[in-house]
């Protein structure tokens, strides 16, 4: 199995495209790696997409940088100070380490089955179409909330909402659900207005993505060497600028327009790869 550079190139555009963008990132890259010809079950493949993933990471923490360096700050006091912890910003950073916490537990005890069964192009249709459903109706109840003037900002976060949207966060374990989809749904469904969930999101995705991919890098220490390093490196590198503008753009489209492109998009894809499938165009591994 080889991995050329052009390989490394369009998976690392591929991951920092879709990794914030609620269409499933791990959707995309497993039918990418398909059409390129890579078996997208094979370990060696589902630790590089992993790996990759930490560009994506990088440009999350260059992005937020002053943000992510005040609610740390803002959380150390708190565990000092008690009048510290009156802070919003104390709580909104419990609700990020709280909501972090599922995804990395339900990920490492079912591994074996992510990397495995769940590697299907079946999988991915039917994921892409059924929470297809799930942003839909959390795009209606925000704009529901919208009108009634009474949705969210970032300062009216409590822990339980990061452990709701923490716990909803480990479907996006399956691919084609979106990590990004399944946070901002449940977001948007929690009364959070649709900026702050967003925002949430990529917060969320810090402590997940990292564990995910340093994992990987140790666990699949050996496999990964016939993938090749400047391979590895080339796709964190691109996945890192490509996902640095899709944060911006991503911030500034949700600030006002709503998430239904990204549904219908999910639905044609769906519909579309559920038909190559059946037809025998491709195949589901």
């Amino acid at each position: 199995m080889t991995l050329t550079f052009l390989d490394a190139i369009i998976l690392g555009i591929v991951e920092g495209l879709t990794e914030f963008l609620p269409i499933s990132s791990t959707g995309h890259l497993t039918i990418t790696e398909k059409l390129i010809g890579l078996p997208v079950d094979a370990k060696a493949v589902t630790a590089y997409t992993a790996i990759i993933q930490l560009g994506a990471i990088a440009a999350t923490f260059l992005f937020f940088a002053k943000k992510i360096a005040r609610l740390f700050m803002a959380w150390v006091r708190g565990l000092a100070n008690e009048e510290a912890r009156r802070s919003p910003d104390y709580m909104l950073a419990w609700a990020v380490i709280v909501g972090s916490l599922p995804v990395g537990i339900v990920g490492f005890l079912l591994r074996d089955v992510i990397e495995g069964p769940l590697r299907s192009l079946w999988v991915v249709a039917a994921a892409l179409l059924l929470w297809s459903v799930v942003m839909w109706a959390a795009e209606r109840r925000h704009e529901v909330l919208a009108r009634r003037g009474v949705q969210r900002g970032e300062y009216d976060l409590t822990v339980v909402d990061g452990l709701v949207i923490g716990l909803v966060q480990c479907l996006s374990l399956i691919p084609g659900v979106s990590r990004s989809g399944a946070t901002i749904s449940a977001g948007l469904l929690r009364g959070v207005d649709r900026v702050t969930a967003t925002e949430l999101s990529f917060f969320m995705a810090i402590p997940a993505l990292t564990a995910a991919g340093v994992f990987q890098a140790v666990d699949q220490r050996h496999d990964l060497g016939q993938l090749g390093m400047g391979q590895m490196l080339v796709g964190i590198v691109v996945a890192f600028v490509v996902a640095y503008a899709s944060i911006a753009w991503l911030l500034k489209y949700v600030a006002h327009h709503s998430i239904m492109v990204f549904v219908w998009y999910r639905v044609v894809l769906g519909v579309l790869l559920a038909g190559a499938l059946a037809a025998g165009v491709i195949s589901a591994t």
